[in-house]
């Protein structure tokens, strides 16, 4: 967890690790959800990824459609539709 995608960066740097999931905005202040998302994809390329936002998701098609294993979870959503979009993607392959 980090307060900022800056400070999720400085996390990722810690190579012992482990990560299979980013959630992130797409709107944040500073860096934006896909910008942090591509820079972190760099050093972790298998992550999936599921961007949440209460803007259409056709405001993020064009990130999206470069970020691979990514997801768009519109908000408002319940904890069983985080859980749900989760557990999607960390079975999909």
């Amino acid at each position: 967890e980090a307060d900022s995608a800056e400070e999720a960066l400085a996390t990722l740097e810690d190579a012992s690790l482990d990560v299979d999931l980013f959630v992130s905005d797409v709107i944040m202040p500073g860096m934006d959800g896909p910008s942090w998302v591509t820079e972190a994809l760099k050093a972790r390329p298998g992550v999936k990824v599921v961007f949440v936002s209460g803007y259409a998701e056709d405001s993020i098609a064009e990130h999206q459609a470069r970020i691979p294993n990514s997801v768009f979870l519109p908000k408002p959503f319940s904890l069983v539709e985080l859980t749900s979009t989760v557990g999607e993607q960390l079975a999909a392959h």
